[in-house]
């Protein structure tokens, strides 16, 4: 018994998480304390240790998820299906990802370009 108090104790002490990730591994994050609403997941789990500030974001880019973050903000979306978000919201993530390419010397989709101008 004092086991599981102890691990529930632990366990609501953690940030929370979706798919091992913190919400700043999300393009599009309504609620910090609410994974549900986070969106879009560009980056690989060594955003942890951007997160803890041994690295910096940009080296933990996951540059195969990201294009399809890219995707599912155009208008014909990831598979047909754009993302579930505000005009503002798709706008700043498109911002963000496009900061992504150009940090890590990339060039930035044209989707990203027509949203942002």
């Amino acid at each position: 018994m004092a086991k599981a108090k102890a691990r529930e104790k632990i366990e609501q002490a953690l940030p929370p998480t979706k798919e091992g990730l913190p919400y700043q591994a999300f393009a599009i994050v309504g609620d910090k304390d609410g994974p549900e609403t986070w969106k879009l997941p560009h980056h690989t789990r060594a955003i942890w240790r951007a997160v803890k500030g041994k690295i910096g974001h940009y080296k933990t880019t996951d540059w195969d998820r990201l294009p399809l973050a890219v995707a599912a903000l155009s208008p014909g979306g990831y598979r047909g299906k754009r993302v579930e978000a505000t005009e503002q919201q798709v706008l700043d993530a498109a911002k963000h990802l496009a900061r992504h390419y150009r940090e890590n010397d990339r060039p930035v989709p044209d989707t990203l370009s027509a949203l942002i101008e």
